[in-house]
C-alpha cells in the first residue's frame, strides 16, 4: 500500500508533459512525510488514551453495566442490533467492562508506542467502536472521527518513525533514503481527503445557517452555560471578539481545499490555523475528545520543512543529537539481518492483496461520505433510518444552526416525612437559573447522556428512575424527573426556564 520511491530521472513525454514533474505536484499535494506519520501515531494513542481513561473509566459502571442508567435490557429495546454485536453489551458485569477498557487501553499503548501499530490500531477501532455501541447516548462526531481515522491508519506506515517495533528489530523504513521525503499511496491521499471532506461538510452547513452567516452563531454558542469552560466563561463577555471568532472560523473552513491543493508555505499557514482554532476550542468548550482528535489528524498535513525545522530546534537543546537518531540507530548489518528474517510473499498475493486494501479504502470513504452528508441534512434521509440515529455521530459540529437553549435536570425526591429534596446537590428542589448549568452534572459523560437523551423516548428514563431510586436515602418513597430547558440568543438567555416533566416513579 506504501509508495516511498527515490526521485525519477525527468523525462518529457510526446504531448510535453515531464511525468516526473507530475509526480512531484502529487507527492507534494498527496504524500505525507514520515516524521508526520509517527507524530500522527503518537497523537492517535494518546488520544484514545485520554478519551478511555479520563472520560469514559470513572463512569464505568454508572453507563456501561447492567448496575448503571442503561441496563442491556434498555439498550436491547432502544437499539436492538447494537446490543446484539456490540462486544460489551455481552455482559453487565463491571469487572468484564473494566477488562475489556483494560485490552483497549493495551492496544491504544501499542499504537503509542508504534508496536505492531497497524494491528493495534484496527483492534482498538473495533473495542471503541463496541463500547460506543453499548451506550450510544455518550457518543458524538468526534468519536466517529477518531475510529475512522483508526481504521485508515492500519493502512499506512505508522512505524516510519519514532517507534518502537523499528527499534526492537533493526527494521529501516524510511532512513536516510526517504529521511525528508513523503510517503505517497492510496491511504495518505485517502486519510488527507478524508479530514478535507469533513471541513468541507461543515463548511458547507455553515453557507447555509442564518445563524452563522448573520454572524450569531458563535456569540450564542458562548451563552451555552453547559459547553463553555476554562477561557469560555470570560470569552463570552466580549461579544466583538465572538462576533469576529464566527467570520474567522467560517473563513479557515472555506480554506480547506487548500490542506491538499496546496504546498509548501501557504499549506503549513493554513494547517496553522486550523490547529489553532481547535486548540482554542478546547480552552473553551467542553468537546470531549474532538479538538484532540483533528490536532493530530492535521500534523499529517505539515510539510518536509516544517519537520526540519523542529528538528534543528529540538538537536539545538539536546546537545547536537538529531530527532532522527530515534529512528536511526541501526548499523546496517542489523538492516540485513532484519532483512533476511522476513517471510517472502510472493508477487502475486502482494499485488491481491493490495487491490482489496485499495478497494476497501475507497470505499470506506465512499460509505463514510455518504452517511455524512445524509446526517448533515444535505440530502434526505432513508425511511428506515431515524435523524436521532444519525445526528448523535455527525460531524455538523453546531451546524447548520447551534442549538438555542441548555439544558439542566432536576430530580426531586418525595420523603416519608412529606419533603422533598433534590437528589442532585441534596438541597431543597429548585428550578431557578443555576449560576453555572455545569454544576448541575458530575461529570462530563453525565453532561452528554443528558443532552443525547432528549427526545429518546420513554425506554431510557424508566431505567434512569430506578438507577436514582437504587441512590436515593432509604426514607425516599417517589421521585419525579424533570428537565429545565433555558432558552439563549446572542446576548445570553431569554426569559424564564421552561420545565418538563420527564417521568415520576415509586421507589418503594
Amino acid at each position: 500500500m506504501t509508495v516511498a520511491r527515490s526521485e525519477p530521472t525527468s523525462t518529457t513525454s510526446g504531448n510535453g508533459t515531464r511525468p516526473s514533474s507530475v509526480r512531484a505536484v502529487v507527492r507534494s499535494r498527496l504524500g505525507i512525510d514520515p516524521r508526520a506519520l509517527g507524530a500522527f501515531r503518537i497523537g492517535l494513542g494518546l488520544v484514545v488514551l485520554f478519551d478511555l481513561l479520563v472520560l469514559r473509566a470513572p463512569g464505568l459502571g454508572t453507563f456501561y453495566t447492567d448496575g448503571g442508567i442503561l441496563p442491556r435490557s434498555a439498550l436491547g429495546e432502544l437499539y436492538p442490533a447494537l446490543a446484539r454485536w456490540s462486544l460489551h453489551a455481552q455482559s453487565g458485569s463491571f469487572w468484564i467492562e473494566a477488562f475489556l477498557l483494560a485490552g483497549t487501553c493495551l492496544l491504544a499503548t501499542c499504537v503509542l508506542a508504534g508496536y505492531r501499530s497497524r494491528l493495534a490500531a484496527v483492534g482498538t477501532a473495533l473495542l471503541l467502536a463496541s463500547l460506543h455501541a453499548r451506550n450510544p447516548f455518550l457518543v458524538n462526531g468526534g468519536d466517529t472521527i477518531l475510529i475512522s481515522l483508526l481504521i485508515i491508519a492500519a493502512f499506512l506506515p505508522l512505524e516510519a518513525r519514532w517507534s518502537l517495533r523499528r527499534r526492537l528489530d533493526g527494521r529501516c523504513v524510511g532512513t536516510r533514503s526517504v529521511e525528508n521525503r513523503r510517503i505517497t499511496s492510496i491511504a495518505t491521499a485517502t486519510v488527507l481527503v478524508h479530514v478535507v471532506s469533513i471541513y468541507a461538510i461543515n463548511a458547507i452547513l455553515k453557507f447555509r445557517s442564518d445563524a452563522w452567516m448573520s454572524g450569531v452563531a458563535v456569540p450564542r454558542i458562548f451563552q451555552l452555560e453547559d459547553f463553555i469552560y476554562l477561557l469560555g466563561p470570560v470569552l463570552a463577555e466580549h461579544t466583538a471578539v465572538l462576533t469576529a471568532i464566527n467570520w474567522l472560523w467560517i473563513v479557515t473552513l472555506s480554506t480547506s481545499v487548500l490542506l491538499v491543493l496546496s504546498s509548501g508555505w501557504i499549506r503549513s499557514v493554513t494547517v496553522s490555523a486550523f490547529v489553532v482554532a481547535h486548540l482554542g476550542m478546547a480552552a473553551t468548550m467542553r468537546l470531549g475528545a474532538f479538538p484532540f482528535v483533528m490536532v493530530a489528524v492535521l500534523l499529517l498535513f505539515f510539510p518536509p520543512r516544517v519537520w526540519d525545522r523542529l528538528a534543528h530546534l529540538v538537536s539545538r537543546f539536546d546537545r547536537g543529537r538529531r530527532l532522527e537518531s530515534l529512528a536511526t540507530e541501526r548499523r546496517s548489518g542489523d538492516k540485513s539481518e532484519s532483512s533476511s528474517s522476513e517471510i517472502a510473499v510472493p508477487p502475486r498475493i502482494r499485488r491481491g492483496a493490495r487491490l482489496v486494501g485499495v478497494a476497501f479504502l475507497v470505499g470506506f470513504v465512499l460509505i463514510s461520505g455518504c452517511w455524512q452528508v445524509v446526517a448533515a441534512g444535505l440530502v434526505d434521509a432513508p425511511a428506515a433510518v431515524a435523524d436521532s440515529d444519525l445526528d448523535g455521530a455527525s460531524w455538523a459540529f453546531f451546524a447548520p444552526n447551534p442549538p438555542d437553549s441548555y439544558s439542566w435536570y432536576v430530580i426531586e425526591a418525595e420523603r416519608e416525612s412529606g419533603a422533598s429534596m433534590d437528589l442532585v446537590d441534596g438541597e431543597a428542589a429548585d428550578f431557578d437559573r443555576p449560576p453555572d448549568a455545569m454544576d448541575r452534572y458530575p461529570t462530563t459523560l453525565w453532561k452528554r447522556y443528558g443532552t443525547k437523551t432528549q427526545g429518546a423516548g420513554a425506554a431510557h428514563l424508566e431505567p434512569a428512575a430506578v438507577y436514582f431510586c437504587g441512590r436515593a436515602p432509604a426514607d425516599v418513597e417517589s421521585i419525579t424527573i424533570y428537565r429545565a430547558d433555558q432558552p439563549v440568543d446572542a446576548d445570553g438567555p431569554v426569559g424564564e426556564p421552561i420545565r418538563r416533566e420527564l417521568i415520576a416513579a415509586s421507589c418503594e
